[in-house]
């Protein structure tokens, strides 16, 4: 306390300075219109950038969380897309249950592989989120792959950039249907095989999942013809197609559970023995 007496006494003639100025300015800016709008935009100029600082940096410590309430508005948008009976009435949280066949679960992929022959991903969730081996995986713009394996709190999945991965796909334009393989030379081209020559064909068509399986919906994009010809027996078309999905640069995915896959699966078993 003494201190601050004695840095008075010894300021005392400036502190008088700044406070007859200040008492000078306030007079001023109230008895002036012209001082006092000047005074007042100045305010309003530094509070606004003071402001929109602190929002831009709490909107930057919040992307996460704006980035999971954009993945369950996304898993909404495609159970009403995949969905016949849907209701936009039904609530939803982060495993996002809807009326019709399908479950969309998203997900985080926390490891890539694509330069391999036999590419495996890994994602954040696990049995704990009722996921198990052989539900679809997704991403906004097409098919990933499948998953493979599970633990608690992890999935592995089988990559469509993966030498043992089968994938029913079709033409868009015909409906034509066959098999989504790998050769493994390019991560952003796959082979569609077994399209009968009577199929017609050009370029740049879109090639999307038939929902012949139990494990994809239909109509989900893929990619689009890059180049085609025949097989040597010049039955069957050997497509290359070029993915919609960069897959080295994969983040975000959804993970499909269709509810029906066991009684189908059950059902074409034995039907089969």
């Amino acid at each position: 306390m003494q201190q601050i007496i004695n840095f008075i006494l010894r300021n005392k003639v400036f502190l008088l300075y700044l406070t007859l100025l200040f008492v000078s300015l306030v007079f001023t800016i109230q008895s002036h219109s012209y001082h006092k709008s000047k005074f007042v935009n100045s305010a309003n100029f530094i509070s606004g950038g003071i402001y929109n600082s602190a929002n831009n940096i709490d909107e930057y410590f919040h992307l996460k969380n704006q980035n999971i309430l954009l993945q369950e508005e996304n898993n909404y948008l495609k159970s009403i897309l995949y969905n016949s009976s849907d209701s936009l009435s039904k609530s939803f949280n982060d495993t996002t249950r809807y009326g019709g066949n399908y479950r969309f679960i998203p997900a985080i992929v926390i490891k890539n592989s694509y330069s391999a022959s036999d590419n495996i991903l890994l994602v954040n969730r696990g049995k704990k989120d009722s996921l198990k081996e052989d539900l679809g995986v997704i991403t906004s713009k097409g098919i990933l792959g499948i998953i493979d394996k599970t633990s608690k709190n992890y999935a592995t999945v089988l990559s469509i950039l993966n030498t043992n991965s089968r994938i029913s796909a079709k033409l868009k334009n015909t409906n034509h249907f066959g098999s989504l393989q790998w050769n493994t030379k390019s991560p952003n081209v796959v082979q569609l095989k077994e399209i009968p020559k009577i199929a017609p064909l050009k370029e740049g068509d879109t090639i999307l999942t038939s929902g012949l399986s139990a494990i994809f919906p239909k109509n989900i994009p893929i990619g689009s013809i890059q180049s085609f010809e025949l097989d040597e027996a010049e039955n069957f078309y050997n497509i290359e197609v070029k993915l919609f999905n960069d897959m080295t640069n994969i983040e975000h995915v959804y993970v499909i559970e269709n509810r029906d896959k066991e009684e189908i699966d059950s059902l074409l078993n034995n039907r089969n023995e």
